[in-house]
């Protein structure tokens, strides 16, 4: 831009009331927004996408009188953008940091040499005091902003013969995100050390750490693993970022039926909750939004957690440090000395700890609690097979929560289909929701990155404990007979919860049956 029309268009904007944005001061944007206009268009044209004000979306530009500007925007929201003025050297300093692109990078400076790696790759103060530039420092930086960019939940750092392969998990599904070459790796992973408090010397023996960094505004929880591999040490960093995840029950993708029912059983004055999945299905969410849902100055609310992944006001959370004799059963025993209400148990991971939380539940305390299992009948066998007594998970069960999470459809390629007939018929349990029902997939698009997919929501099975199923279980019946007594109750399955949120347009076939395979 020269500096004349650089002058015409400032006097225009003063002129026709254009309003002009501080970039500086926006903080985080959110993904979603970003992810309405490519890449590939807010560079060519320099724009940022920051919000929108009545359902359309507002984009800060050098050059609010562009009619491609417009054209182009329009074309992708369906809706004339609000446009607002900024300087251009704003512009593209912002967008230096929201589009910083994944690839192999030959050579990302000259401080680090071969030669480096031999003298001395893990001196601390060599890195302390390296200038913001120097290669390490840069790497990190730019995968943690790319990591935090692309909403992933973790970030894989694996050192092979000749490379550094950086991998991201982004709606639970591990892609390929970048590559350096193996010369950086020592300082990388020596930085990352230093990040989270970890002895960069100790290269033989695993080791955890946490750290919290300040990216787009907003403080964000990182936990730091490493592992020793034949070709260097594995890191992988788990992001915490609550700014993602709404702790609020009405935003779990739980129906209206079931979202009473679930209240209806945190509203209770003593028992147990018992949320379950296996990893990386959602469980921890679902505890935080059930405690803040609970939450109240007149309650005592105590957790024990390992690790505590969010801090949240007004709750007393503990974290459980095995190696000193501080185990969930242990940090157990110590909450009910402290006058609580609402406890909440991290995990049953063994028979004592079992037998604390759902006899603390039959003292006057609701308690909250996971447990590894593949859906809620199954939970209440591996209560039984620990040894739990079947009258003691009569009397103090409540509720039974079974989740898993599939990656929601994009809004931005979506599109209607018709599944296979072989696809349809592992449905036949639920063929009544059929029908003449209809289905959606993403075809797959560059906000997407060519996935169809952009984002999660869960899927619930919820089993509240009737009369009926106390008393099977109490007689010894089998995981069959307890099965169909809870659909007779009206258990909506996994599987069937899915597949309404597959008719609706949510997610596809394809995906529930992807999480179902070891489940239904």
């Amino acid at each position: 831009m020269v500096q004349g029309k650089k002058e015409i268009i400032e006097k225009l904007v003063v002129e026709e009331g254009i309003e002009t944005v501080d970039l500086g001061k926006i903080g985080y944007i959110e993904p979603e927004i970003i992810s309405l206009i490519p890449d590939e268009i807010a560079l060519r044209y320099k724009l940022i996408p920051f919000g929108n004000e009545n359902g359309r979306l507002t984009i800060a530009t050098a050059n609010p009188f562009d009619l491609d500007v417009i054209d182009t925007v329009q074309s992708l929201s369906h809706d004339p953008p609000q446009l607002y003025f900024s300087p251009e050297e704003e512009i593209e300093k912002f967008l230096s940091k929201l589009y910083m692109k994944h690839e192999v990078l030959s050579d990302p400076g000259d401080e680090l040499s071969e030669a480096g790696e031999e003298d001395d790759p893990y001196s601390v103060s060599a890195l302390e005091d390296s200038e913001d530039e120097a290669p390490a420092i840069r790497i990190v930086d730019s995968i943690l902003l790319n990591a935090i960019q692309e909403r992933a939940s973790d970030i894989h750092i694996e050192p092979q013969e000749e490379q550094l392969f950086i991998f991201f998990r982004i709606d639970g599904v591990l892609r390929e995100a970048g590559a350096y070459p193996r010369k950086y790796f020592n300082g990388v992973v020596s930085r990352i050390k230093i990040l989270s408090s970890l002895d960069i010397a100790e290269r033989r023996l695993p080791q955890d750490g946490r750290s919290k960094i300040k990216i787009f505004g907003r403080d964000i929880d990182i936990r730091v693993s490493t592992l020793p591999t034949i070709t260097g040490e594995k890191v992988v960093l788990r992001i915490l970022d609550r700014d993602l995840h709404s702790l609020n029950i009405a935003d779990l993708g739980l129906e209206p039926e079931l979202q009473e029912l679930f209240k209806k059983s945190l509203q209770a004055p003593h028992g147990m909750i018992l949320v379950t999945g296996p990893t990386g299905s959602g469980k921890t969410t679902t505890l935080y939004s059930a405690l803040n849902f609970v939450n109240a100055k007149e309650k005592n609310i105590i957790t024990v957690e390992d690790p505590v992944e969010y801090r949240l006001k007004g709750i007393n959370q503990v974290q459980a440090h095995a190696e000193i004799g501080l185990t969930f059963s242990a940090g157990l025993r110590s909450i009910l000395r402290q006058d609580p209400d609402i406890i909440m148990v991290g995990e049953i991971r063994d028979q004592e700890t079992a037998e604390i939380a759902l006899r603390a539940s039959l003292t006057g305390h609701l308690v909250f609690s996971t447990l590894h299992t593949n859906s809620s009948i199954d939970t209440i066998m591996r209560l039984i097979d620990m040894g739990i007594d079947a009258f003691l998970i009569c009397s103090s069960v409540h509720l039974i929560v079974a989740q898993r999470l599939v990656r929601r459809i994009c809004l931005h390629c979506s599109e209607e289909y018709q599944p296979d007939d072989a696809l349809l018929a592992k449905f036949h349990h639920d063929r009544d929701l059929l029908g003449k029902a209809r289905f959606q997939h993403g075809r797959g698009c560059p906000n997407c990155s060519g996935t169809g997919y952009w984002g999660r929501v869960a899927v619930f099975e919820l089993l509240p404990l009737t009369a009926r199923l106390r008393t099977l279980i109490m007689d010894n019946a089998n995981m069959e007979e307890v099965r169909a007594q809870a659909l007779a109750d009206g258990m909506e399955t996994l599987q069937r919860n899915g597949l309404k949120k597959a008719i609706m347009g949510m997610t596809t076939l394809e995906e529930i049956m992807r999480i179902s395979a070891e489940s239904f």
